[in-house]
């Protein structure tokens, strides 16, 4: 764990950890839900050797990063998540590696994707993680609907109170599902679980799923963001592409990263790559840093 601290952006005072050689390749590694930092302890010693500058946020929603007004909006969508992360980037003046999984990993891809020249390159962990809203509420197949059952439990009523009142359970249960290989201690739960005890967890994580579907409508302050993500920009950054062989969320294809340097599946690895297989993490983001 590093030394935390608060960055003020827009609308929020971001958390981050900092780690390693400060004038060191910036690496920025961004975490999902329902995870924490602690996701990415296993894997900063490493880079920390490289002489690496660590920082690893708390994401809009988790830990001590707090909203700055009772009147703003706590919302979850695709172009806050990528709005914070290219925020903080100008905020700590850095051209950052960026890694990122599920929620981290959507918010990585959108900076990339919108601020190329802001970033070094991208670890991208189970694909290009972009939401195509343009038609929110058209089917998928129906295997798909079947994996992401959560996103409409979480977007209804019913989820909202679960993730206020069952929080731990619901959580511990993901963390299952999504990474049936992966064989944590309760201990290791524990250690993130407090990051979900943020006042605005669950109104944050209800809209992310909400709105995605188009159960809910988006903070009018990211809509120019949205509507330049349903132009569909390509990634044209450096790329990494990681995806857990165990894992049914993401994907593997290539097709949005018109600079991808590798694409790799990691047998035996679920949802959560950077605590279930560090060193293929790491791997990447120094592949990363010794071209960029």
């Amino acid at each position: 764990m590093g030394k935390v601290r608060l960055v003020p952006i827009d609308g929020l005072d971001i958390a981050i950890e900092e780690s390693g050689t400060p004038d060191g390749t910036p690496v920025i590694l961004l975490h999902g839900f329902p995870y924490d930092p602690r996701a990415f302890d296993a894997l900063t010693p490493i880079l920390h050797e490289a002489r690496l500058r660590v920082i690893v946020p708390y994401l809009r929603g988790f830990g001590p990063t707090r909203f700055r007004g009772q009147g703003i909006m706590r919302s979850g969508q695709q172009g806050a998540l990528g709005n914070d992360l290219h925020d903080l980037i100008r905020a700590l003046d850095v051209r950052p590696i960026l890694a990122g999984f599920d929620w981290g990993g959507r918010a990585a891809c959108v900076a990339a994707a919108l601020w190329p020249e802001a970033v070094r390159g991208l670890v991208a962990i189970g694909g290009c993680l972009i939401q195509d809203l343009s038609d929110p509420q058209r089917p998928a197949p129906p295997f798909v609907e079947h994996l992401a059952w959560h996103q409409y439990y979480l977007a209804s009523a019913r989820g909202r109170r679960a993730l206020e009142e069952r929080r731990d359970e619901l959580c511990r249960y993901l963390w299952r599902q999504w990474s049936p290989s992966w064989r944590f201690e309760e201990e290791v739960f524990a250690s993130s679980a407090g990051a979900f005890d943020n006042p605005d967890f669950a109104g944050v994580a209800w809209h992310s799923y909400a709105h995605r579907i188009g159960a809910a409508p988006g903070d009018p302050r990211y809509d120019s963001i949205e509507r330049a993500l349903t132009r569909r920009p390509d990634i044209c950054v450096p790329t990494v592409l990681l995806h857990g062989g165990d894992s049914k969320l993401g994907s593997v294809s290539g097709e949005r990263f018109s600079r991808l340097v590798e694409s790799r599946i990691l047998p035996n690895v679920g949802h959560n790559p950077p605590q279930e297989d560090p060193v293929s993490v790491a791997r990447a983001v120094l592949d990363l840093a010794a071209i960029s």
